[in-house]
């Protein structure tokens, strides 16, 4: 073990030496750095070693290397890299692997030495981490997807990310995240060819530069979308993948594809027709209807061509997904603040599916939203139609929904109710502390006051 730690502190001997000529350290410092090395290279050749033993190592060359940097800022001088960092960058590898060496399973240990990798520009030692944490852990998707994105923007290779890609699909060839992001590359790498083959052009430089139409304009992308959708059912992946294509200004043609996969193969998702209703509205303005009286009617004939359209999906969908088409069909509505309209279609969901809970609440939340004074009474009637024998997550539903709505809305009624509907014999008594408290913190002005008179009649028995 000796002859070992001895030959290591020999190898540092040249660095040292260095810093001490070229001024960065002192004789004294110098001595202290060899004294605290040796301290710490004992430490990794005892019988019994730790990972902390190595992180302290490892934290301890890095700190010498900030602390180099910041001389060289101080004193000016910019030379002897190779003889100084490079040795000490150098041995920070060799220890991190020795490390990953010993405790593999330990992501996070990858991690730091990725990091670091990262931080001191050490590219070729980057994507040698990279291949030898894959090998270990290639259950993990996000690994893979960092590695691809590494090379991509790192090294700027397109080439070796799309390698990773592929080989991360071969593991996990039904990963949505996976996919998101091969797809994404794709188009990444397609927008860089074209931003080449624009300053060659501007530029007039001919000859040895072609692109392949085709690339430029996407196609491998589409190829990645064709084997995802292929691979992965449900329009809310098919969106998310269309959602990526939008963000780039010549994929015009893919994003009409994916439109027509959804119209054609996902009509029966309710996302499908809430995004081609919201579609509607996003409509562009042509120049013909630049006044204000043009842009007014046009604005009407897209809410009509909205609503139409969510008409449409609820009558296509089947019943069974009643709660989706009802919030479908209600949430553009209340964007854009058609109040009346939007409560009719709540009430008449509650009217026609009396023991859904799902349908109660997202009458509740409506309701509440729209400021709408009948709260109070529409959930004591969802108390009476729902029969708790059969929802048994009743309590649950309606926590989730004073939960999730606007808070600073929330009337003071339906706090009451609420509470009342514990002090029953179906409730948790035990509650009514924690929902008054929750109350007091969120009402604001008059509804504190509002709330604090009828509680306090509530608990004398008079209501």
């Amino acid at each position: 073990m000796a002859e070992i730690v001895q030959q290591r502190i020999e190898n540092r001997i040249p660095e040292l030496e260095q810093l001490e000529r070229v001024g960065l350290f002192s004789k004294k410092e110098v001595k202290s750095l060899l004294k605290r090395a040796t301290a710490l290279e004992y430490k990794l050749h005892r019988l019994i070693i730790t990972k902390v033993d190595f992180i302290a190592y490892i934290q301890y060359e890095i700190n010498v290397l900030e602390l180099i940097k910041k001389r060289r800022s101080r004193i000016g001088y910019q030379f002897k890299r190779e003889e100084i960092e490079f040795s000490i960058i150098s041995r920070i590898n060799n220890i991190f692997r020795r490390a990953t060496t010993k405790w593999k399973d330990d992501v996070q240990l990858w991690l730091s030495h990725i990091a670091f990798c990262k931080k001191w520009n050490t590219q070729g030692e980057l994507s040698k981490v990279f291949s030898s944490m894959l090998a270990i852990h290639p259950e993990k998707p996000a690994l893979w997807i960092m590695a691809a994105k590494s090379e991509l923007e790192d090294r700027n290779s397109s080439e070796s990310a799309r390698h990773l890609f592929l080989r991360a699909l071969r593991f996990h060839p039904e990963s949505k995240k996976v996919y998101q992001e091969y797809f994404r590359m794709e188009l990444l790498h397609t927008e860089k060819l074209r931003k080449q083959q624009k300053k060659l052009e501007q530029a007039e430089m001919d000859g040895g530069y072609e692109f392949s139409p085709e690339i430029m304009t996407g196609k491998l992308a589409e190829v990645v979308y064709r084997d995802a959708s292929g691979k992965i059912q449900g329009a809310d992946f098919i969106l998310s993948l269309l959602t990526i294509a939008a963000i780039f200004d010549f994929t015009k043609d893919l994003q009409d594809t994916i439109i027509q996969d959804l119209q054609s193969k996902h009509t029966d998702d309710s996302l499908t027709w809430d995004f081609m209703a919201k579609r509607e509205l996003g409509a562009t303005v042509g120049e013909e209807l630049q006044s204000a009286k043009g842009r007014a009617s046009d604005m009407a004939r897209r809410e009509e061509r909205c609503y139409q359209v969510y008409e449409e999906g609820l009558n296509s969908l089947s019943t069974g997904t009643y709660a989706q088409q009802t919030e479908m069909h209600t949430s553009t509505q209340v964007r854009q603040k058609h109040s009346e309209q939007t409560a009719a279609v709540a009430m008449a969901a509650t009217q026609r599916y009396r023991q859904s809970v799902d349908v109660w609440c997202l009458a509740l939340q409506t309701m509440v939203r729209l400021g709408s004074g009948a709260t109070g009474k529409l959930f004591q009637d969802a108390l009476t139609h729902v029969n708790p024998k059969v929802h048994t997550h009743t309590h649950t539903h309606i926590e989730m929904v004073t939960r999730d709505c606007l808070y600073g809305f929330f009337p003071p009624d339906l706090w009451l109710e609420y509470i009342r509907e514990e002090l029953g014999p179906s409730g948790q008594p035990e509650n009514c502390g924690k929902i008054h408290w929750r109350a007091m913190k969120l009402l604001e002005g008059e509804s504190v006051e509002r709330f604090t008179a009828q509680y306090t009649v509530l608990q004398t028995g008079h209501i």
